[in-house]
This record gives C-alpha cells, structure tokens and sequence, in this order.
C-alpha cells in the first residue's frame, strides 16, 4: 500500500458551522494527530481548500442564501494552526465539492505512486463525499478517519457513511489507520461477531412471548438477587476496569436490582385482557430487541433495558462498550444461573461497527441505544430507514442555576459532588453552573473550596469520589478540550493541583461567559464544571436552554416565582429543585429533550410504550 493523506476543508468558515458534530475543536484535534502520524512516516500530504475569489461568484446555492464564505485572502478561508500545511506539502483550490475538480490533485497523487487515499475533513455528507466518489471511481482505495471528519447534518452524514462504508471506503478511526500504515491488522468482522447471538434470541422468541408474566417476573427477581449477592465482585470489576470509585459501585449495584425488580412488578401489564365491548385494545411485545449500551454505568444502564425488554415478552441482544466487555460476561454468567430458557438473553461483543450491524439485522425489531449524539444519528438513520421503534439516550450538557437566594455552600456542595464524582463520567453530571451575577464571584469561591473537598486517587478506596478517566485517550481528549477552552474563558481553575498520572485528571472549574464556546456547548464527558454568570433570571433560562441537548436541568432557590417560572421553561427531560443533575430515581421517567433524546424514555410508563406496540381488537 502506498498511502497519501488529503485533509478537506479544514477551514474556519466551515469549522464555524451551527451543530457540527464531532465539534471543531476535536474534529481539528484528530486530523491534526492523523497529520502528524503520516508525516512521521513519510506518507505525502495534501490539502484541499474551498476557496472564492475576490469579487469572484461562489456557488450558486451559497449566491442564493447570501453567504460569503472562504473568500481568497481571509481569515475563514484559513486552517487552523495546527493543520495548516508545512512547505513541503501543496495546497489545491477547489471551487465546488470534490476535491478532484481540480485536475492537479490526481496528477499528483498519480505522480507520487498513490494507490490509497486517506481522507480527513468536513464535510462527510458534502465536500468528503463527493471527493471520496470520485477517488473511487478513478481506481483509488479510500480510507476515512471516522473521528476525523464532521458534518453539521449528523443524519445525513450517518446515511453518507452507511453508503460510502457499503461502495467506495472503509472507515477507521485515526489510531487504526496509523496502526495500518505501520503493518497492524484489522479484526473480525461484524457479521461474524453478531449471527448467531442474533439467531438464537430469534428462535427464542415464540416460545418466551408465551411464558406466562409470573414467570417472567420471578427471573427477573431471581436475577436481581444474583446480583445482590455478587455485588462486591461485580463493585472491583467496575472499579478496576472502567475507573468507577466503588461508592458510585455500590450505589449502581442496588439501582440495577431496584430496575429489575421494578420491570418484574410492571410484567403483568402487557398481558391484561381488553375488556368488554369494541374496539378494544392490547399490547404486543416486537420481538428480538438490540441494546447498545456504554461502558460508564455497565450494570444498571443494560439491566434498566433487559428487564424491561423480557418482562415484556420480547428477546434480547445486548451489545455492551468493549470496556465493559469482561463486566458483561459476568452479568451473562449470572443470568444463566438463575435457570433461565436459552436464547432469550444474546450477548455480542464488538466495536461500533458491531453496534451498527447488529441495529441493521432484519431479525431485530427494535433497538435501544445509551451513547454519544454521533452514535444516536448512526441509530436513528437505520431505525428510520427500517421502520423499527428506537429509543435512545444521548447524554446531557446538563446545567444547575444558582441564585442568590438559596444556601450556596450547599448548593456548591452538591454540585461539585455532581460534577466531578466518577469524574464526570455521567450522561446527568452537571456540566455547567450558571449563577446569579451578584452572588458569582463568591459562590465561585465556595465551589473551589467544595471541591477541594473531594477525594482523588485509587477507584478501589471508598474514600475516593474522583477515580481516572476510562482511558488514557479519553483523558487526552478532556485535556484537549480543557486547553483549548482557556482563549475563551475568563479564567481556568484547577483547586486540587496534584492528581496521580494519566488517566486522571483533576477536577477543573472553568469560567466562561461566551455562551457559544466549545467548552458551553459540547459535553465534555470529564471532570470539567463550566460557570456562566448571569444578568436576571431571565438571561439564566436562556443560558440553561441555550445548548443542543437537554437532560437534566436543576435549580438552587428558594423563591417560588422562580421556582414556578423554572419548571415552566426549564427544556429538559428531567428536573430537579435543590438538587444536582446528577442521579435519577428508579420509576420515573428517564430521557431528553431535544437532541439528548429520541423516542419514548427509559423506565416507569416509557417502559411499556416503547418495549411494546399497540394493537386494536374489533369484534
């Protein structure tokens, strides 16, 4: 293989673009690592602008909409600094989407003895495409660096790589396509990872839509108590191989028996004879059910769905974060014990692409998905094109208001505890605190010394409320945000200034102001709490609801008109007075507004509406 890298559009105007997910920030970051890898190897690079010339027409539907984009000469038209091309490496023009409208760039690829291109840019559904397609069709293998490329359409850019992935390219992540150049292989293939799991909850089904609903409820109160009585092994494999401090474990232990028990007393709800007289109506279990979960709470978030799931008269394919790979077999070895029928619970083990072909299989008739927005788009793409129910939870940029009237050295207890426990690696962690501009700078204060207050270190101590983060990548990914967040901000604040090594990362306080930053707007999913001042209390709703997604939202006052104008406009899924965001009862409702949630909610009525379909009877 003879490889050449060719970086797309890596330009402010379109890195500025509303919504673009991954963000800028860390699509740069990425391409950037894949920059530097194929330079230390040798492998040419080149680099593809969109660039308008002065005075010049751009195209037509960017002249309709009156957008100025990537004119010759200005700051947008740029890279960042840290793509920006060396001497060396050349830079093409191009004027519409493909790279390859620019005939120089294949004669230089071609002079150079390229037979495989490597791709990294924005944007996947537009400029990436169409450059990829047109490399196809000129005999070129295609790589793209899946972490490496960003779309400000996330649904048609998760339709963009099912087809490009299907025809012209495989996709890889940074890492894997630098282990690639330097002779590393590649791994099973999701077809083989996932058949047979698939096939045996298939031919399970029949005959476990018919157990009758005691049944169903005794396993799965057989399968809380296995639980319980494995807690503290099950409490150090999480605190071992995910970084989880064993007093969230144990509190996660007794949430995931509470689940299944609470999806044991609901069993018998599907099977109630309609009443007299017509039409009628009943609910059906679907049948074979995927579950997509992640690896932060690897017990209770899978539990909270494969309860439910068999409770209701469906199968089960679970697919866990390969993180939590080793805590998964557990949970299976356990299940099996119970006595309970072959085939209604399958797991497969796998990256995402294991995920997605699992949501693909025809035999699956619903899924069910705790992850990233990216994977969520992955989801709802094939979920629409399937015609299949999905429900998804896609995590929370989640946001505390502080006033001036509450008790602040409760309210900064409560959300340093919410923010950096498990470091901060909870889909309902408080992400961001925003705060009575006459009470800031002292509530500021009392925050820092809150968190100085928690423990850093060993997982395994239960003393310890901060443990690592999942991964050294991870950590470097928050560390990357962290830093680049320091333009942006008033200030970075960093109250315990020594922590163990890498994958920790100490609890850091940034305030920022500018409600469109990086730092606002994108959940970190670290030990990161961002703080915003606000003007009234009315600036402070629209600071809380500013952001694309919407979990949890909390408020510290003891006013009751703002409390009433609080619960009025507070857009999330999940509210909570005097309260952090983090943390979530048993049978209420669990899901997100706007972009933290598609589809019914997780637990309590959602339960019965999503793992179910209505059905009408006549006559």
């Amino acid at each position: 293989m003879r490889a050449g890298l060719l970086l797309v559009d890596l330009q402010h105007d379109f890195l500025r673009a509303e919504g673009l997910e991954p963000s800028a920030g860390e699509v740069v970051e990425r391409a950037a690592a894949l920059l530097r890898g194929c330079r230390a190897r040798g492998v040419p690079v080149f680099h593809v602008h969109t660039t308008v010339a002065k005075g010049g027409r751009p195209m037509p539907h960017w002249e309709r909409a009156g957008l100025g984009a990537c004119v010759e000469g200005t700051e947008g038209s740029r890279a960042p600094p840290a793509v920006v091309p060396v001497p060396a490496e050349r830079v093409f023009h191009k004027t519409f989407f493909s790279a390859f409208g620019v005939p120089a760039l294949e004669d230089a690829i071609r002079a150079a003895g390229i037979d495989t291109i490597l791709v990294a840019g924005v944007h996947l559904h537009g400029c990436i495409r169409a450059t990829v397609l047109d490399a196809y069709q000129r005999g070129f293998a295609v790589l793209i660096a899946g972490d490496a490329v960003a779309s400000h359409d996330p649904l048609h850019a998760a339709a963009t790589r099912r087809w490009l992935a299907a025809r012209a390219a495989r996709f890889l992540p940074v890492d894997a396509i630098l282990a690639t150049l330097s002779g590393g292989a590649s791994g099973a293939t999701p077809e083989t990872a996932r058949g047979g799991g698939v096939q045996a909850a298939h031919d399970a089904w029949p005959l476990w839509r018919r157990a009758p609903a005691s049944e169903r409820a005794a396993l799965l109160d057989r399968f809380a108590s296995a639980i319980e009585a494995d807690a503290t092994a099950l409490v150090a494999r999480m605190a071992r191989e995910t970084g989880k401090p064993v007093r969230y474990g144990v509190s996660e232990i007794e949430r995931a028996a509470a689940l299944l028990r609470a999806a044991a007393r609901h069993a018998g709800t599907v099977d109630r004879a309609p009443g007299p007289g017509g039409p009628r109506a009943r609910r059906r279990p679907h049948g074979v059910v995927g579950l997509v979960t992640p690896w932060n709470s690897p017990v209770a978030i899978p539990l909270g769905k494969i309860g439910p799931a068999l409770a209701c008269g469906n199968t089960a394919v679970w697919k866990p974060a390969p993180a939590a790979a080793p805590i998964a077999a557990r949970l299976a070895g356990l299940f099996a014990a119970t006595g309970a029928p072959t085939g209604i619970l399958e797991i497969v083990a796998g990256d995402a692409e294991v995920a997605r072909s699992l949501m693909e299989d025809e035999r699956v008739r619903a899924i069910s998905l705790t992850g990233s927005a990216a994977a969520g788009a992955v989801a709802q793409e094939i979920a629409a094109r399937r015609h299949v129910p999905l429900q998804a939870e896609l995590g929370g940029n989640n946001a505390a208001i502080v006033w001036s009237d509450t008790d602040l050295d409760r309210a900064a207890a409560r959300i340093a505890e919410g923010a950096f426990g498990q470091a901060g690696q909870r889909c309902t962690a408080n992400r961001r605190v925003i705060v009575d501009g006459a009470c800031a700078d002292d509530f500021v204060a009392r925050l820092t010394n809150a968190t100085r207050s928690l423990a850093v270190g060993d997982p395994e101590d239960p003393a310890t409320h901060v443990g690592p983060l999942v991964s050294a990548d991870a950590a470097a990914r928050v560390a990357g945000a962290i830093e680049r967040a320091r333009a942006s901000s008033r200030a970075v604040i960093v109250p315990q200034d020594t922590a163990p090594p890498a994958p920790y990362l100490p609890p850091t306080i940034v305030l920022c102001d500018d409600p469109s930053a990086e730092i606002v707007q994108e959940e970190t999913f670290g030990p990161v709490l961002v703080v915003q001042r606000a003007e009234s209390f009315a600036h402070a709703l629209r600071l809380l609801n500013g952001v694309r997604q919407g979990l949890v939202a909390a408020l510290f006052s003891s006013s009751v008109d703002r409390r009433a104008r609080f619960l009025e406009d507070a857009e999330a899924g999940v509210l909570k007075l005097d309260a952090a965001t983090a943390d979530a009862a048993v049978e209420a409702p669990f899901g997100g507004w706007k972009a933290s949630g598609i589809g019914p909610p997780e637990h309590g009525d959602g339960d019965i509406e999503f793992y179910t379909r209505a059905q009408a009877l006549y006559g």
